[in-house]
């Protein structure tokens, strides 16, 4: 009787640890990080005098899914880069933060290619809506900080190209 206690035990105990390693064997599922990919270049002139103010590599983002996720989970992003938002419709456009680590300077840019409107610094991972407050069709995001960096204003245009 004392050894079928024993072996009992025994079981019970085997039971535990295994269920306890097997804990310890749970799958790391590990991801890489998002990277940029150069899609094309993006100039930004001055209003005025017509002189380039700078030049960004952009990637683009054209699709619904590529629009609705932009630079989310994006640890960084170099200062000559940009995202490049292209929408079908001259419309209202509203972004938010959701999951996007970088804060950012959001440039409105109607369909004549003009600079609209902006937003500086959006704080990551804000879900308050960043609206154009005009209709537009492009919006560039940036890094924060580069609209006062460069001095962009309302009126000044934008070109850019494909590669």
């Amino acid at each position: 009787m004392k050894t079928l206690k024993f072996y009992a035990i025994f079981l019970i105990l085997a039971f535990i640890m295994l269920g306890g390693c097997k804990e310890d064997q749970k799958k790391i599922i590990k991801t890489e990080p998002i990277t940029f990919t150069k899609e094309g270049e993006l100039t930004i002139y001055k209003e005025q005098s017509d002189s380039v103010l700078v030049k960004y590599n952009i990637e683009i983002a054209e699709s619904d899914y590529e629009t609705q996720t932009g630079l989310m989970y994006r640890e960084s992003m170099e200062l000559d880069q940009g995202m490049f938002f292209i929408f079908p419709d001259v419309l209202f456009h509203s972004f938010y933060m959701k999951n996007t680590k970088i804060p950012l300077d959001l440039i409105f840019i109607d369909d004549k290619l003009r600079i609209a409107s902006f937003k500086e610094n959006a704080q990551p991972m804000d879900e308050t809506g960043l609206s154009s407050e005009v209709p537009v069709q492009y919006v560039l995001e940036l890094n924060a900080g580069q609209r006062k960096q460069y001095s962009l204003e309302i009126g000044d245009r934008i070109a850019f190209i494909r590669m």
